[in-house]
């Protein structure tokens, strides 16, 4: 309509404007753990980096989308009723993989097992699925019945014949061991029903991708496919399933966290590519202990679980070596005797070296700190060089004691007397703070020779001393190192 010289243009009034039409069509999306936003879903923060923390918010989230179901396949039930036997752990085989799962293999429960490459992980569970199909489950089988359990390999690096050129080395044949060399999920889904195995292993979770989800097989979303859809087949035929999960440079599980949050037990495979020794240690664990850790010796012939490992972290000298002090660590229930080494030499340098090996440098800094104020240590102007015996790593504050004394030994190069241990954590004002477990470590100890024992104040009140060994209480560092250095006799 013309009104004069100007024209007037009205929309009509049943038609929205087209920016207000997107602007509502528009979802948006927030992070649960920074706030930040974003116009369309992504696996990882934009702002925090944090993975699988990013959810649809506004309007559209705050309306449910799923009703309750009108039937129930599996009604709630008593918890008095319930039947706890299909919960119980059957032993694999492998006694030091039982510690760390806690007695065996939950009829259901999916396993995580992590570790870098070439450290051992296909060697360690090729030998189990092998001892899991040999296992009949009774100890008197009758004659002509097949009670072996069916077991399923499940290879996505390799070929079939590669994996049993390795089962041949490793002898870990078995009639009941079955091969598959799959990348697709649902060849992996449909040989779990044509068989209709007791335990699945799949090597790896990263190497499987579904065709029903996009992107190559490893990354956020396929990592989540795959193991939602193991986890949901284990969970209905009742299989128990090992996950191998590749690591990142960090030493973190590579994928969505969610993926350990999703299964039941997540295992981490440690140790020196250098070394023979390897160690499971268990950072979660829904059916037993968790920080147990299993001890392992890896050859050309395969691995086998070590009953004893202390004697692996235990140099062979007989005579008195300055800087040389053993210690005795709990990892999970388990005492293990460690011995830690250091070396002090006069630096040319203005600010001298501090180099660790199996021990946290952080950590030895403070105790070298702590050495020359409290102490009186002559450590100005010295390079420090520490290490412990096989490769073995401590973390535990237990070994502060252990490791002062064999500064302090390095730098007065005063030995400590052969058969000595000492543990205690050590504290920035110089005192010596009481650690747990104190009389398993004391009967670790005199198990294996040692005579002579520097702990903490009110270690002696525990209990009953072993037999034959002198425990000597300190309240602080320089008592310690006073007392640790004497000789005997």
């Amino acid at each position: 309509m013309s009104v004069g010289r100007h024209t007037v243009c009205r929309m009509p009034a049943s038609q929205p404007s087209r920016t207000t039409r997107s602007s509502r069509s528009v979802a948006a999306y927030r992070c649960a753990e920074c706030g930040w936003q974003t116009s369309k879903w992504v696996g990882r923060c934009g702002e925090c980096q944090a993975w699988g923390t990013v959810a649809e918010s506004g309007a559209g989230a705050a309306r449910p989308r799923t009703t309750a179901a009108t039937r129930l396949d599996r009604p709630a039930v008593p918890i008095m009723e319930v039947d706890a036997t299909h919960a119980t752990a059957r032993p694999t085989g492998v006694a030091e993989f039982d510690r760390v799962l806690g007695g065996g293999l939950v009829p259901g429960a999916v396993v995580l097992v992590a570790g870098e490459p070439g450290i051992g992980k296909s060697t360690l569970l090729l030998d189990v699925a092998a001892r899991a199909a040999r296992d009949t489950g009774d100890p008197h089988p009758a004659a002509g019945t097949d009670r072996e359990r069916r077991v399923l390999y499940v290879t996505g690096e390799e070929s079939a014949a590669q994996v049993r050129g390795r089962a041949e080395r490793i002898e870990a044949l078995a009639r009941t061991l079955y091969l598959a060399s799959e990348t697709d999920l649902a060849a992996v889904l449909g040989q779990m029903e044509q068989l209709q195995p007791e335990l699945v292993i799949v090597d790896s979770v990263q190497t499987i991708a579904s065709a029903e989800v996009e992107g190559s097989a490893g990354n956020v979303s396929q990592v989540r496919e795959v193991a939602g859809a193991l986890i949901a087949a284990a969970k209905a035929s009742g299989a128990a399933v090992l996950l191998v999960g590749h690591v990142t440079k960090d030493g973190s599980i590579a994928g969505p966290r969610t993926l350990e949050h999703l299964v039941d037990v997540v295992v981490q495979f440690e140790g020196d590519r250098h070394s023979r020794l390897r160690l499971i240690r268990a950072v979660k664990n829904r059916f037993g202990p968790t920080d147990e850790v299993g001890c392992f010796d890896l050859s050309d012939v395969g691995i086998t679980g070590l009953t004893d490992p202390s004697a692996l972290f235990l140099s062979a000298r007989t005579a008195e070596v300055p800087g040389t002090c053993v210690t005795v660590t709990l990892e999970g229930r388990r005492p293990l005797v460690t011995e830690v080494q250091a070396l002090a030499t006069q630096s040319s340098l203005s600010q001298p070296r501090r180099a660790t090996s199996g021990l946290d440098g952080a950590r030895v800094n403070m105790i070298l700190a702590v050495l020359d104020k409290r102490a009186r240590a002559p450590i100005a102007g010295r390079d420090a060089y520490l290490s412990t015996v096989g490769g073995v790593r401590l973390t535990e504050p237990a070994a502060d004691l252990a490791i002062a004394l064999a500064l302090a030994s390095a730098i007065t190069d005063r030995p400590i007397p052969v058969g000595t241990v000492a543990f205690g954590e050590l504290g920035l004002a110089g005192e010596i703070r009481p650690v747990t477990g104190p009389s398993r470590r004391l009967a670790e100890a005199a198990r294996l020779g040692f005579t002579r024992a520097v702990v903490p104040t009110g270690t002696m009140g525990i209990g009953p001393l072993p037999l034959g060994m002198e425990v000597i209480e300190v309240a602080n560092l320089l008592e310690a190192v006073t007392t640790g250095l004497r000789s005997v006799g």
